[in-house]
């Protein structure tokens, strides 16, 4: 097929791409360039057309199945799992829970619950607040209403009611390995008041309970680690090929997944871990802790101030 009937079939291009479909073509992009093939090249070894790739990799449209692992080939690319990983961001319907929030949640909200659905592992890092996914309803409520009194705005329920939604995750027959940093500042914050930051603190030790789910808690006396360093979120999705950094912020968030910056965050969660206290083990009876040598003792004597 020429590329200028093969053109005629693109009836309609994306307006707006999810972070999976941008992610997709990156990919192919940095196989592509990794060969040093050019875009006509690439596109006329299977029989796509230049301008239709162009717009693959720019997330502007699908690319078939079997025209994907042409691509694979193409490029030299032996890597199985990869490959399989570069399928399923093709084939993936997008649709979830979170499809029945598009109208009321940003895109961004909605491209994070799609990435977390795939994902085998979580690791984040707190400074300020207690990671959304082990949130109680009222502490989340409480940040809500104090962004929505600051800007003026009336309270969004949905966004709580999604936050909660977000931590079924928790809850699956194959829930992701969970790995949460959290800065002592975090427990200082009485968001919500008092009776609110205790209950959060006993979600805390509860989720801490989980065999899926390992929560660190960085103390103020910790060397090299300032509370006002930025919290980060990575992702390992599609059997941990692939790995996302997101970087939460008010006005924008980011996502990033150059090997660069995944390997940067990746080495400043390891430097994080080696600096927190061990992990909370709720197994371990509470004479057991002490506050200044692990999580569990720390979040413990938080609770007897409250």
């Amino acid at each position: 097929m020429s590329e200028n009937r093969l053109e005629g079939t693109l009836l309609a291009l994306r307006t707006s791409a999810t972070e999976r479909q941008r992610r997709l073509g990156a990919e192919l992009r940095k196989l592509r360039e990794g060969v040093g093939m050019s875009i006509s090249e690439a596109g006329d070894a299977i029989g796509m057309g230049r301008t239709h790739l162009s717009h693959v990799e720019a997330a502007r449209t699908a690319i078939p199945t079997d025209r994907l692992l042409a691509l694979c080939r193409t490029y030299g690319c032996t890597d199985e799992p990869y490959t399989e990983a570069l399928v399923s961001l093709s084939e993936d319907s997008g649709k979830g829970w979170w499809s029945d929030y598009r109208r009321t949640m940003h895109p961004l909200a909605l491209d994070m619950a799609e990435l977390e659905a795939a994902s085998n592992a979580l690791s984040s890092y707190e400074s300020l607040f207690i990671p959304g996914l082990f949130q109680i309803e009222d502490y989340t409520r409480s940040i809500f209403e104090s962004d929505a009194a600051a800007t003026g705005t009336q309270l969004n329920e949905h966004a709580v009611t999604f936050r909660m939604e977000r931590q079924e995750i928790l809850k699956g027959e194959r829930p992701p390995q969970v790995h949460a940093i959290i800065h002592e500042a975090a427990l200082h914050m009485r968001i919500g008041g008092p009776s609110t930051m205790r209950r959060q603190l006993l979600r805390l030790i509860e989720l801490a309970d989980l065999p899926h789910v390992t929560i660190q808690i960085v103390p103020f006396a910790a060397e090299g680690v300032s509370t006002l360093s930025t919290p980060f979120f990575i992702i390992s999705s599609h059997g941990s090929t692939l790995e996302t950094v997101l970087m939460e912020h008010p006005a924008q968030s980011l996502y990033l997944h150059e090997v660069e910056a995944v390997t940067k965050y990746r080495s400043q969660f390891a430097r994080l871990g080696s600096v927190a206290l061990p992990s909370v083990d709720a197994r371990v009876t509470p004479a057991a802790h002490d506050s200044s040598r692990d999580s569990l003792g720390l979040i413990q004597h938080l609770l007897y101030t409250l």
